[in-house]
């Protein structure tokens, strides 16, 4: 019995020890792992801020492209201020063309149904002289050819038809008046624009030569002129070439409410000198 729990006793003595080496080694992993995770942590916490810097240098600024005219006021001066300035002139001259006409066929437009019933009536009246009052006192190239007929009403109804067709033509031609020049600027634009492109390559060749190397950087500062003028001037010449259509398609209507006129006038002049015949006779 003695010696039972003499043996129990070493027994319980050992497993002490073992127990606490055991915690002791736990205790030592857990504070191993904490620090690991906390370092990890930290790590990851640098490598983002590391990341956020780069993406903050990299990213571009806003204010320093500018607004749109700034861009384009710099690309503008890019392109070799000299063939830039005629493009940027063609521009001008031409928007200037357009609006005059615009103007103009937009203040010849009127009522033309409204003003032939108006003649008409006048005429079924006999009132001649009033129906040229209305014409004198309204604008536009329908109420100037009813005028140049009701000029010529005493007149065959062939010869009338002649005046009113030769008139009309003049009419047409002050219509047309300073078409001429938005051709010629929309044909001149991209002219320019390539004539600064050929220029452009030739100060890049140039510029080869006296360096005697091919650098990307001098090719492309010269091809950059080249482009540049190019798009612009091609710019200059479909923003003309919208504005001269929309005044073709003016001129267009105008022509035909002239043309409709006309044809009702003659109808009501010769009803009138068919009335003065019965009348007379």
């Amino acid at each position: 019995m003695k010696k039972f729990l003499i043996s129990l006793t070493l027994a319980v003595l050992m497993a002490v020890p073992a127990t606490a080496a055991v915690d002791s080694v736990a205790v030592a992993s857990d504070s191993a792992a904490m620090l690991a995770s906390d370092s990890a942590a930290v790590m990851a916490d640098s490598a983002m801020a590391a990341v956020s810097a780069e993406l903050t240098e990299t990213e571009p600024d806003a204010s320093e492209g500018g607004g749109l005219h700034k861009q384009l006021k710099r690309k503008f001066m890019e392109g070799s201020a000299g063939f830039m300035s005629l493009v940027a002139l063609a521009l001008v001259l031409g928007l200037a063309f357009c609006i005059e006409r615009l103007v103009y066929l937009t203040l010849s437009e009127i009522n033309a149904h409204r003003l032939m019933q108006d003649i008409d009536a006048r005429l079924e009246q006999g009132d001649v002289e009033g129906a040229k009052t209305l014409c004198r006192e309204t604008r536009g190239p329908v109420a100037s050819i009813c005028y140049q007929g009701l000029l010529h009403i005493k007149e065959p109804l062939e010869q009338i038809d002649r005046q009113l067709t030769n008139y009309g033509s003049v009419l047409v031609s002050n219509m047309e008046k300073g078409c001429t020049w938005i051709r010629l600027f929309i044909a001149v634009a991209p002219s320019l624009g390539f004539l600064g492109t050929v220029i452009g390559m030739v100060m890049a060749f140039d510029r080869i030569q006296t360096a005697g190397d091919i650098s990307p950087t001098i090719v492309a500062e010269g091809m950059k002129v080249a482009l540049i003028t190019t798009i612009f001037g091609i710019i200059v010449a479909i923003v003309l070439q919208f504005f001269y259509n929309y005044i073709l398609s003016k001129i267009e209507r105008l022509t035909a409410h002239m043309e409709e006129s006309a044809i009702t006038l003659m109808d009501a002049i010769a009803k009138l000198k068919s009335n003065q015949t019965k009348g007379g006779a």
